[in-house]
């Protein structure tokens, strides 16, 4: 799921890592939502903000929309660069790293929220774009701009596109990629939605409140532990299958 990337991917490992990666989004934009009443997966409302409060001169009150949407990029940027670091390691899965980063912030989140007032909200909120934006940069690299999972909006325009082409005639060639896209997309939307219903419940109805962002740090550190072990397992297997080959001849 994590170690593919790029022409290397197939539908099923892009449909794994979407599933995954979207309800973890889905939860975050709830969370962040239902405590601040702020955007924390994307950056297009806040621009919108920013020019606001711009037209009517209120500049520093903008401002912190423009340090929402920085923590965005200082999260995709920090991916990318640690992604192009660690890429020579053979030893070192390049995307172990912007994830636990990201398992890290949200846990931190809700065990300082159990023990002190969160006197600093935008600061919460920064941290929660900028973790929106380690992971949209390290799905971008792994999927070779496939698989988005913490914005929508594009997400929509590309499956309204690839259902329109079905039905043209000379699209047919293309219907069977055209049909995995549709299935990604729907994925995506299905799995966000989902992963802001568990959020909802959790924060609402459970009175969980930070305390749920332990569950997308605890999906995303299960999801690293399977891939490896599936990858262990795998090379095991080859091995075993080997000497038992070198055995018999």
């Amino acid at each position: 799921m994590f170690r593919h990337q790029g022409s290397s991917r197939t539908l099923r490992h892009n449909l794994s890592i979407a599933t995954v990666l979207s309800f973890v989004a889905g939860i975050i934009n709830v969370v962040g939502f239902l405590a601040y009443s702020q955007l924390t997966t994307h950056v297009t409302g806040h621009f919108s903000l920013i020019i606001n409060d711009f037209a009517d001169f209120e500049f520093w009150k903008g401002s912190i929309y423009l340090l929402y949407i920085l923590s965005f990029l200082f999260g995709s940027f920090l991916s990318g660069f640690l992604i192009e670091k660690f890429r020579e390691s053979k030893r070192l899965n390049v995307f172990v790293v912007p994830t636990v980063i990201e398992c890290i912030i949200f846990i931190s989140i809700g065990i300082y929220s159990n023990y002190y007032e969160v006197a600093y909200a935008d600061l919460i909120v920064c941290l929660l774009l900028f973790t929106m934006g380690l992971q949209n940069s390290f799905v971008t690299k792994i999927s070779n701009a496939v698989v988005r999972t913490t914005h929508l909006t594009g997400l929509f325009t590309d499956l309204g596109i690839d259902i329109s082409q079905l039905f043209f005639p000379r699209s047919l060639r293309h219907k069977k990629r055209l049909r995995a896209n549709v299935k990604l997309r729907l994925y995506i939307i299905l799995f966000f939605f989902l992963g802001g219903l568990l959020g909802v419940y959790f924060f609402t109805k459970l009175n969980w409140k930070l305390n749920t962002l332990f569950i997308p740090a605890f999906i995303l550190l299960l999801s690293l532990f399977y891939d490896d072990l599936r990858v262990k397992v795998r090379r095991s297997r080859h091995k075993y299958l080997a000497k038992k080959k070198d055995y018999l001849n």
